[in-house]
């Protein structure tokens, strides 16, 4: 309820204000009254009313002596002066002190109900203003560690906004990297026979093991790094090394390197590659010394240590035949990316042109072509799964294995890929999976059941454990519509069945579909129904 305080020397018009104001339909309560403003100033403080209604002169003290005052002190409220005098000075002087309307006496019943339902509605906008920035600065503070989880994920792999990235910015917790040296490692899972069999949930689950064994050994010998996952089977350690001699660093590098293999194989029994990037002076140029980790490890041209599959990138090393690096991570990211968003042009375009370029090298043998299938095929589907789609209802892995083994040229690889992109789109789009079919009837439901909350996307994401932009994503397209419009929609249809009953007035009817704003509940009805919530009711 809105709290009304009433100062005037008129004990007539303290009477007439509070008969005359509409209080129940207004939302509106007395909050107390005064004859002068000495008194008025004490009445305020104690009570801090949402709107003041004073006159201007009073004994004691002035109307606008009280005014300037409370302004002072920090009251933050409406004022609104209805004088019996029109004054230009003091109607200047009002302005001055951000006084919300100014109206002679008298004043119609009509005009001073429109003046104060004017008013709360500034009222209400500014509440729901300050509750959408309270709201965004709590999410802001929850989601913050996930921003700049991939704001690093996105400076190693070269997706930051060119504009961004040339303008040098860091964000505040990265400012040391403007100072420091910048090399990656790169982690790649090895899918051998025991990995193979492992479910896309279960594969998640080592990966997860997988961060944590890599971020403890790596602190053992650097006290500056980041970790960052990159899809399926590949994973990135960001190292800011301290100044030293480079050679020393090439070792400890290499000694990390066995480390990871050693401690993932005996934790985990799984088999690990590892590729070491250049040292990069400026963190600009981190995303070269990650292309050179992985491409060390696609060419295996230098071998650190004879034991262990760690490998480090040489600028001028030359590549056998079949083993060039044509699996750029930046390229599948974006893959990841746009079957995530279920994308599909864009899907398909990084595949014709990665496959274009693929075409320019000699030397790509029918196995080196088949690896290449089976490592895009990991990151489409375990892309799909952190969306919430398992593919297990489209494609058994049996299938899915018989058909890379029998690809041999490139145009076959890119005509396999092109068709399961448009499957997997399709499928999606238009029939969903029967999880998401699940997910959205939840959704539907709870929204009729509790369409007078204050229901949120972020809240129902909450519910069925899928992020709130994929879960957007797979609303719309099942339903068509936006989870918004669907709930205005719902809301609405409730609205206009409660005031054909012709039991309850508008604003009671507004407040039971979940609206406390009255006028923006009047605006979305006649913008849906065509009419007017009043006209209903006349009718």
């Amino acid at each position: 309820m809105w709290k009304i305080a009433i100062i005037d020397d008129e004990r007539q018009v303290l009477s007439g204000m509070k008969r005359a104001i509409p209080w129940d339909e207004l939302g509106a309560e007395w909050a107390g009254e005064a004859m002068n403003g000495d008194d008025g100033l004490e009445v305020i403080r104690r009570t801090m009313p949402d709107i003041v209604i004073t006159d201007l002169y009073m004994p004691v003290m002035s109307g606008l002596d009280m005014i300037e005052q409370l302004r002072k002190e920090g009251f933050k409220g409406k004022i609104i002066i209805l004088s019996g005098y029109s004054d230009f000075e003091h109607a200047r002087q009002a302005l001055r002190f951000n006084v919300t309307e100014y109206v002679s006496k008298p004043i119609s019943l009509p005009t001073l109900k429109s003046m104060l339902s004017n008013v709360i509605q500034e009222l209400e906008e500014e509440e729901e203003r300050l509750n959408r920035q309270w709201e965004l600065e709590s999410k802001m503070l929850l989601y913050e560690p996930f921003v700049e989880k991939e704001w690093v994920r996105s400076a190693a792999i070269g997706t930051l906004d060119p504009a961004y990235r040339d303008s040098m910015r860091l964000p505040p917790s990265y400012l040391f990297w403007q100072s420091c040296k910048h090399v990656t490692v790169g982690i790649e899972l090895i899918r051998d026979e025991r990995a193979g069999c492992l479910s896309v949930s279960d594969w998640n689950l080592f990966r997860f093991a997988v961060s944590n064994i890599a971020c403890e050994v790596a602190r053992k010998l650097f006290s500056n790094l980041e970790y960052a996952e990159l899809h399926s089977t590949r994973a990135l350690l960001i190292i800011h090394p301290d100044s030293g001699d480079l050679e020393q660093l090439e070792h400890k590098l290499q000694e990390l390197g066995i480390r990871l293999i050693d401690s993932i194989g005996s934790y985990l029994k799984l088999f690990t590659r590892i590729g070491i990037g250049g040292v990069k002076h400026s963190w600009t140029t981190l995303s070269d010394s990650t292309e050179e980790a992985f491409r060390a490890m696609d060419q295996r041209t230098l071998r650190a240590v004879s034991s262990h599959e760690v490998y480090t990138y040489q600028e001028n090393s030359s590549s056998e035949p079949g083993n060039v690096a044509l699996f750029p991570v930046k390229f599948s990211y974006k893959l990841a990316a746009a079957m995530k968003a279920s994308q599909e042009a864009e899907a398909h375009q990084l595949v014709l042109e990665y496959i274009m370029e693929m075409k320019n090298q000699e030397g790509i043998s029918q196995g080196y072509v088949q690896m290449l299938g089976s490592e895009l095929w990991g990151i489409i589907t375990y892309s799909l799964y952190e969306s919430g789609l398992v593919l297990d209802d489209l494609f058994t892995n049996d299938q899915i294995a018989k058909e890379i083994n029998s690809l041999i040229v490139p145009d076959q690889l890119e005509s396999w890929l092109i068709d399961k992109i448009t499957k997997i789109c399709s499928s999606r789009q238009w029939k969903g999976s029967s999880k998401h079919r699940q997910v959205v009837e939840f959704m539907t439901s709870y929204i009729h059941e509790h369409y007078a909350e204050e229901l949120t996307l972020a809240e129902l994401s909450d519910k069925v454990y899928i992020s709130r932009n994929h879960l957007s994503i797979i609303f719309k397209n099942m339903t068509g519509e936006t989870f918004n419009n669907y709930l205005t929609r719902v809301r609405i249809e409730k609205a206009r069945e409660l005031l054909m009953e012709r039991n309850m007035l508008v604003y009671e009817v507004a407040e039971r579909v979940g609206y406390k704003n009255i006028p923006y509940f009047s605006t979305l009805f006649k913008k849906i129904t065509g009419m007017n919530p009043t006209e209903l009711i006349k009718n």
